[in-house]
């Protein structure tokens, strides 16, 4: 078994096992029940690893149902893991000061029936919620000003998609969505910041031309992600090029001789082979460029040799944590989570939140969005 299965199945496992527990300690059923429960939640358990063996033999529908029971039930017990464990601090942190002060070790929070069923609840319609949220897209506007335009260009519209995952659940419906609302802002370019598809490609015919189908007169741009390899870097690039975006693999390109656009691959390249292109710093060595240039990289970190030599970078990547609070975690490795960015050397970075799902198809207080980004000639 790979370490990240194993701890995969700790995590998840343990998650399971403390749901378990904790409705065991609050409805006080039996052994009975429990060894009735504990098969279930092992399947529930192992839901993501069926999923995935599921569709590699070839059973796409049963894969595709496994995948929307397995990941709401993911969601729905994070929603119902997090309160639980926040009453448990809670608790935990005033015993200790009763306990400290010489009252005993009492609980401000009785936890028994009524707070279980009122809890599970709760997780039921947040995760209603979330489906609702995930489901509407937002425009976000940005607005850059720059001296590097052209002579009599006053403003350049860029469109930036993030983390859609098209695959198993995120499909033509979703694509159709974004489409009209990029065609609704008229962008001159469209860029796309990595994880475009999903870790399975699943029979997604017709898409591409869906996206093929959007204009932007100065072109349309393309990233690696993490998930670009994990699908198959071969078959995912395909996707791209017959959705009519430009791949940019350590390169550089002048859009519509607008901006200049530079594009690197994830690093999870290194884990599928060698970067065919040069290096972020190579790519952004030498002379500053007369044009606004416009750095295109999945993950949002900003590195200290080549922030002075790009004017916006466009990443994605955290989703903006995608069900909050899990965003409080995903800070500690991404401190540039979402928003706009300004570096101390001058450059900024945006980090779009995201205009898919991963895993659960929910969104709680992290919508997903297609960032509009004007970049203006200053006043």
């Amino acid at each position: 078994m790979s370490l990240f299965l194993l701890t995969f199945f700790l995590i998840y496992g343990g998650t399971h096992a403390y749901a378990f527990f904790k409705a065991k300690a609050a409805i006080g059923f039996g052994w009975g029940t429990s060894l009735a429960l504990v098969p279930f939640l092992a399947l529930l358990t192992c839901g993501p690893v069926l999923v995935h063996h599921l569709g590699e033999r070839g059973f796409e529908g049963l894969s595709r149902a496994a995948a929307w029971i397995s990941y709401t039930w993911m969601g729905l017990l994070f929603f119902f893991t997090w309160m639980n464990l926040a009453i448990d601090g809670v608790n935990l942190l005033w015993r200790l000061g009763t306990f400290l002060s010489g009252k005993g070790w009492v609980g401000l929070i009785v936890y028994g029936k009524p707070a279980f069923l009122a809890l599970a609840g709760l997780s039921l319609a947040l995760g209603a919620y979330s489906f609702v949220e995930a489901d509407r897209i937002r425009l976000e506007h940005v607005r850059v000003a720059t001296d590097k335009l052209p002579p009599g260009i006053e403003r350049v519209r860029v469109a930036q998609i993030s983390d859609i995952h098209f695959g198993l659940m995120v499909r033509h419906g979703k694509a159709a969505a974004i489409a009209e609302l990029v065609e609704r802002a008229g962008p001159d370019i469209l860029v796309s910041t990595g994880d475009l598809v999903d870790a399975r490609i699943n029979h997604l015919d017709g898409l591409p031309e869906i996206l093929r189908g959007i204009r932007a007169p100065a072109g349309k741009y393309l990233v690696t992600g993490n998930h670009e390899f994990y699908a198959g870097i071969g078959q995912s690039l395909d996707f791209a090029r017959r959705a009519g975006f430009t791949i940019l693999r350590g390169e550089t390109a002048t859009a519509g001789g607008l901006l200049r656009i530079a594009g690197v691959d994830d690093p999870a390249v290194g884990r599928f082979g060698t970067p065919p292109g040069r290096t972020e710093e190579d790519l952004l060595s030498g002379p500053p460029s007369p044009l606004f240039t416009l750095l295109l990289k999945h993950r949002p970190v900003a590195t200290r040799e080549s922030r002075r030599r790009f004017d916006l970078q466009l990443s994605g990547h955290t989703h903006d944590g995608q069900l909050f609070p899990f965003r409080i975690l995903t800070r500690f490795a991404y401190p540039l989570l979402g928003g706009l960015h300004v570096t101390r050397d001058g450059g900024a970075v945006y980090v779009s939140r995201g205009t898919g799902t991963w895993g659960p198809p929910m969104r709680f207080l992290s919508p997903p969005e297609v960032t509009i980004i004007d970049i203006e000639r200053r006043v």
